[in-house]
């Protein structure tokens, strides 16, 4: 779904890539932390970024709008 959305918008909206991809990874990390049985839904405090840094998400292939961009960028 990200992918085309991100084939869709890309030449229109480049400056919302990174709220989405932030908001994405909160979301990711509240469904997390749900599944680890800790209190709390946001997915936004520093306790749930230290524990799945974004690093984590991207290990396991996470499509970031942003990452694509830059490499859409770079090959023209």
């Amino acid at each position: 779904m990200l992918r085309g959305w991100f084939g869709y918008f890309k030449h229109a909206y480049r400056s919302e890539f990174p709220s989405i991809d932030g908001f994405v990874r909160r979301r990711l990390r509240a469904i997390l932390r749900r599944h680890a049985r800790r209190a709390g839904r946001l997915g936004n405090s520093l306790g749930d970024h230290q524990r799945w840094p974004n690093a984590f998400f991207a290990a396991y292939g996470l499509f970031t709008m942003t990452e694509a961009h830059a490499l859409a960028s770079r090959s023209r």
